[in-house]
């Protein structure tokens, strides 16, 4: 099964599926699934806008509503997460997943799936540390707080997850695991993005809470983004007293959706071919969702996760085989994803701009279905009843604004992790975009709508330079054995050194320069361009 994998979107659903495409065309082949790994953007009009953490001068229409609307439809099944720059209020609609625009496909805060027999799980957002123990309480309109902690990684997402028992194929996070980068080539990536080296040196660079399902799930691959450059790494696990074998995992981080970026990855991925073709529900999942169901928490209040220190009656939520055939009874063997598709929200009508358009907090149908048949509680009516009761407040207090600016924990209480550096807090990373700017708290009540043209251009051109990369993802940790890693991070070598290898080589790339350097780098403020391709070319 031929699998492509996308880095931050960032909107261009276009551009990338026109990629796509042009790929199939040139290399004859047929893919089968997109997975993108956050910053999708399924903005659908002008409120979903301003509900997007972005500066209001990169709030731009772009393509999804054309998706949401019927208009176009995907060319292939797509699967993303979310991430920290994203239509907060539609997908917290979804918090159990569910479908954004027909085939495309949303797996909530956190979630599993199957496809083909590929059992694919991902976990939204990116980890702040002072977010982390709190309930899922933010609901639309947000103020200049919620609209970032709404992003942020919980830890019953992540308790959730740590239930699993069977193997996970795929993996997929926004933010990095913390310590991935000392399974790769260290050396390349700081060349590449030399900013990055006082938080890899101190091992503080990337999210804790992902870098401990890491260990846990031990899944064959595992795919991140935000931080805009491509890198590989293969990280051996220990081995289980359980298991016979020891297991690795195939860590692949991407760039952004611009031309000459290495954002798209083609991997072949073994399957079922017995399988369903359609995607389906995990049992295991079902099952670890129904046995957590109580400690759903819809308040600011920070709290553990059930453990075994003496303080919990229970602490073990993993699905037993009976729990799991529970689950298979109830839906008569059928797991098939019901493709129940609504429009909950109007879409944007370039005639007919509404620039004032105010969001508001929906119940979407496809949640309220997925509850009802499972006897799940639907977070969002769970927060709606306690605003009503008046347990559960809509906004920070005014002195609470300043908790976003120290990442290093909760001013509450302690965190369970000693620092928070996954947004790149100590450095300043000059590619990604710095929401505190420019007396940026105006931009919550500001928009600007620039629609795609309704004759967008060709982006073949910019996008066209496809071409082949080694058999392995396996890169050296030895940072004075770069022979292999530089092979696979460089768009590599001679025509006749690709052509030799063609037919031992299983993965394809998309890119042009992908050290795309070109003299000194002259930025003045953190990713100025990183929507606009002819900026960016200039900066990075």
């Amino acid at each position: 099964m031929k699998v492509a994998v996308a880095g931050c979107c960032h909107g261009a659903l276009d551009k990338m599926y026109e990629t796509l495409e042009l790929l199939q065309r040139r290399h004859r082949l047929r893919l089968d699934l997109l997975l993108c790994c956050g910053d999708f953007q399924a903005v659908r009009n002008e409120a979903d806008l301003r509900c997007m953490a972005v500066p209001a001068k990169y709030r731009h229409m772009q393509a999804f509503h054309r998706y949401y609307s019927g208009e176009k439809k995907a060319p292939v099944l797509t699967i993303f997460i979310g991430g920290n720059h994203e239509a907060s209020n539609h997908l917290q609609e979804l918090p159990y997943g569910g479908w954004v625009a027909p085939s495309i496909y949303y797996l909530g805060y956190a979630g599993v799936v199957k496809y083909r027999g590929v059992r694919i799980g991902g976990i939204s957002g990116i980890f702040k540390s002072h977010d982390y123990r709190k309930g899922h309480f933010e609901c639309p309109p947000y103020n200049r707080q919620t609209i970032r902690s709404a992003y942020h990684v919980r830890n019953i997402e992540v308790f959730k997850l740590k239930q699993l028992k069977q193997p996970m194929d795929i993996f997929m996070s926004h933010d990095w695991p913390r310590s991935i980068y000392h399974f790769g080539n260290k050396k390349q990536l700081l060349k590449k993005k030399s900013f990055f080296r006082q938080e890899v040196e101190s091992n503080t660079l990337g999210s804790p809470a992902a870098s401990e399902l890491l260990q846990h799930l031990k899944p064959t691959y595992w795919f991140s983004a935000h931080l805009h450059v491509k890198f590989a790494a293969l990280m051996q696990h220990q081995m289980d007293t359980k298991e016979q074998l020891p297991k690795a995992t195939k860590f692949l981080a991407l760039d952004k959706c611009l031309p000459h970026r290495d954002f798209l990855q083609i991997i072949d991925i073994d399957h079922d071919p017995n399988a369903s073709d359609s995607l389906e529900y995990d049992p295991e999942w079902l099952a670890v969702l129904k046995a957590t169901n109580d400690l759903i928490n819809v308040t600011q209040n920070s709290w553990n996760m059930p453990e075994n220190n003496g303080l919990h009656a229970k602490w073990d939520y993993s699905a037993t085989e009976e729990a799991i055939k529970e689950v298979l009874e109830e839906v008569n063997h059928n797991l098939k994803i019901p493709v129940n598709f609504s429009l909950t929200a109007a879409c944007y009508d370039p005639n007919k701009p509404q620039r004032h358009l105010e969001p508001v907090h929906v119940i979407s149908p496809q949640t309220t279905e997925f509850c009802a048949q499972f006897g799940l509680i639907d977070i969002n009516n769970k927060i709606q009843q306690a605003k009503e009761e008046g347990s559960v407040r809509g906004e920070y207090e005014e002195e609470e604004e300043e908790e976003e600016i120290d990442s290093t924990g909760s001013a509450e209480e302690p965190s369970e992790y000693n620092t928070d550096s996954s947004g790149l807090s100590l450095s300043i990373n000059p590619d990604e975009i710095m929401l505190d700017e420019e007396g940026g708290d105006e931009e919550l009540s500001t928009c600007s709508v620039d629609p795609s043209p309704d004759h967008p251009p060709d982006f073949s051109a910019s996008f066209s330079d496809i071409r082949i990369m080694p058999d392995s993802m396996m890169v050296s940790s030895d940072d004075a054995m770069d022979s292999t890693s530089e092979e696979l991070e460089k768009s590599g070598g001679s025509k006749q050194t690709e052509e030799k290898s063609l037919n031992e080589r299983s993965l394809k790339r998309i890119g042009k320069n992908e050290n795309g350097n070109s003299g000194v780098k002259k930025i003045k403020r953190r990713n100025q361009a990183i929507y606009a391709a002819e900026e960016e070319d200039k900066v990075e």
